[in-house]
């Protein structure tokens, strides 16, 4: 029998997020037995974004509109032991509260963190294909995003000195700090949206992350790179 933790914290940083959040927030919220409370660390929407939150029973809060600040607001809210950081646009498929639950429960975790598998919520074959990029470098590079989730005990967190305050990469930054090797993958999908891709191609736009993750490992200031980003 799984011991479950005493309080799942899951941390959503929003900004006018209100078309992805309602799907995201009712999958979190079928957790099951698994205790959770759902933070959402807002940026200033002017959507219904907030309206949305409170409609489904989220605590809303209010921080800096960048993700890193928005992140770490949302983890000093909280009052679980175990923190899940989670993207708006971001669906976690049925089973997720099972896996994180037995993850948690695993003593050896302490000092560990999970993701879930990447998938996108688009039937072609280029998502496909994106995909098994996305599992390829998580598994050969330890390198996930934050579309993927991300499962961490508190103490853990802590002694990693939490989300810096970055406009972007701030989810490489704390991988980096987590290490490949205290990394685990989960066997369920966080489902994202497929959108951006559609947008911005599915070449163009990996590519342009890929230059931009390039810069960032030589070190150019993350609101350099934000302002080539977008």
């Amino acid at each position: 029998m799984i011991s479950l933790p005493s309080m799942l914290s899951i941390v959503i940083p929003t900004l006018n997020a209100a078309r992805d959040l309602e799907r995201s927030l009712s999958a979190a919220f079928s957790a099951g037995a698994l205790p959770i409370e759902v933070i959402i660390a807002d940026g200033g929407s002017s959507d219904g974004t907030a309206q949305m939150a409170l409609k489904h029973g989220a605590r809303l809060i209010e921080a800096m509109p960048e993700r890193g600040s928005q992140l770490a607001a949302g983890a000093q809210a909280a009052t679980g032991e175990w923190l899940l950081f989670l993207h708006a646009d971001t669906l976690l498929a049925p089973g997720w509260a099972e896996a994180a639950a037995a993850f948690a429960a695993d003593g050896g975790n302490h000092r560990r963190a999970a993701v879930f598998r990447f998938a996108l919520d688009d039937d072609g074959q280029p998502a496909r294909r994106m995909e098994r990029l996305v599992a390829w470098r998580t598994r050969v590079l330890g390198l996930p995003y934050g579309d993927q989730g991300l499962l961490i005990g508190r103490n853990f967190y802590t002694d990693l000195g939490a989300f810096k305050s970055l406009p972007l990469m701030e989810d490489v930054d704390m991988i980096r700090r987590i290490g490949r090797r205290r990394l685990a993958l989960l066997d369920v999908a966080a489902i994202t949206s497929a959108e951006r891709f559609r947008r911005g191609g599915y070449l163009l736009r990996p590519l342009r992350n890929l230059f931009c993750l390039g810069l960032f490992f030589l070190g150019v200031p993350a609101g350099r790179i934000a302002r080539i980003y977008e």
